[in-house]
């Protein structure tokens, strides 16, 4: 059985005011040229097909024509999930009628986890589609009342699982979720990537994964393994933010042969233009050759530079973003070496920046009670967003 994995397409994808549409196609055509090419038996997408709940019209024209070139003109089946961007609803309508056609779209959790079953020349490999969902609602569903967390809500699921599984067909797992050895926190993330909770409770433990012959997964944006080269995530098809900028991007190749071992190919993606960082003097940056990439500046001049944009767009038309690197010390920081403001702010966790701010602005630290205040408020604009908690 030989299959595509993917993950984290975020059509839709809005960065620094940028539609990333038309590069978004451009990389994806490069992904139905090898679906044409060499004739997997399915393609798997693991979540985040879209950026947001509710996508623009061009995200949606394009969804349509890459699973009209997959599932139709190719006769390929695909199997999708809706990750924490997605909305569950939207996803899921229409699903039974497009099973027909080999299109398996899995938008809403079920108690009933029934497995998509495709055929080889060694048997049945079954496709356990799990779409992303909160712990509130795995509790709900499951009637589980001791899931608090996401590691709680994936150990519930993945007994069902575990449960009815047929120990003569070879299995794969399909998920969208931040697992890490343990469940013990990874740095293994992006800026590009919401998320799943806040304080902690996100992380997955890989262990539950142990029974499936691979793990398809997707949230985390960089292509890696877990603990076993067979829990992976593919990474996204392209950059969505400069912490991405040193990223591989692509998909995998999955072959899993009839006793049930694994291989996985690595294949990557060439972007329409690249996203990456440029440090230096006004003066020196105007003498760059003329080039498309999505840059982030720093314009590294003592002094304040006028029009900058206008200057490093001559050289870089789609500059997204520019600044001139100041280093200011934090007051009530004890380590001097902590002393760029600007990356100390950028890179903290909200409510770690929130508290910062809170201290600078009043003079106190913020107290334990108003930053759980801080956290659930902010947990809950995250859910209005899209369903990210």
């Amino acid at each position: 059985m030989k299959f595509i994995h993917t993950a984290d397409w975020h059509l839709g994808k809005l960065v620094q005011g940028v539609y990333m549409t038309d590069d978004q196609r451009f990389v994806l055509r490069q992904l139905i040229e090898t679906v044409e090419r060499e004739r997997p038996d399915a393609v798997v997408i693991a979540g985040d097909l879209y950026d947001r709940a509710i996508p623009p019209t061009e995200a949606v024209d394009l969804l349509d024509e890459m699973f009209q070139t997959i599932v139709i003109e190719l006769n390929t089946p695909l199997l999708a999930i809706s990750g924490n961007h997605d909305s569950p609803d939207r996803l899921n309508f229409g699903t039974a009628i497009m099973e027909a056609r080999g299109l398996h779209l899995a938008g809403q959790l079920k108690p009933l986890l029934k497995p998509v079953v495709l055929r080889d020349e060694f048997g049945e490999v079954h496709f356990h589609l799990v779409p992303y969902a909160d712990p509130a609602q795995v509790r709900f569903i499951f009637e589980q009342e001791e899931i608090r967390s996401h590691d709680d809500a994936m150990k519930a699921i993945v007994g069902t699982i575990e449960a009815s599984m047929d120990s003569s067909a070879r299995h794969v797992f399909v998920g969208h979720a931040f697992v890490t050895p343990g469940a013990r926190p990874e740095e293994n993330t992006s800026q590009s990537e919401r998320p799943l909770s806040i304080g902690g409770a996100e992380y997955v433990h890989s262990e539950y994964f142990k029974a499936f012959h691979y793990t398809a997964l997707g949230h985390l944006h960089q292509a890696h393994h877990v603990s076993d080269e067979r829990i992976r995530y593919s990474g996204s098809p392209l950059k969505y933010s400069i912490s991405e900028e040193n990223h591989n991007k692509g998909f995998l190749i999955v072959e899993i042969d009839g006793t049930g071992n694994v291989t996985v190919d690595k294949r990557e993606l060439k972007p329409r233009r690249d996203m990456r960082r440029v440090s230096a003097p006004i003066e020196e940056i105007e003498k760059h050759p003329v080039n498309e990439d999505y840059v982030f500046v720093t314009l590294l001049n003592d002094n304040p530079v006028l029009f900058p944009m206008e200057k490093v767009r001559a050289v870089y038309p789609n500059a997204l973003h520019v600044e001139r690197k100041v280093t200011v010390k934090l007051a009530s920081s004890s380590d001097p070496a902590s002393g760029d403001l600007s990356m100390a702010r950028r890179e903290a966790d909200p409510v770690a920046l929130f508290a910062a701010f809170y201290e600078e602005v009043k003079g106190v630290p913020l107290t334990e009670d108003k930053q759980k205040l801080f956290a659930d408020t902010f947990a809950e604009v995250l859910r209005e967003e899209g369903g990210a908690v």
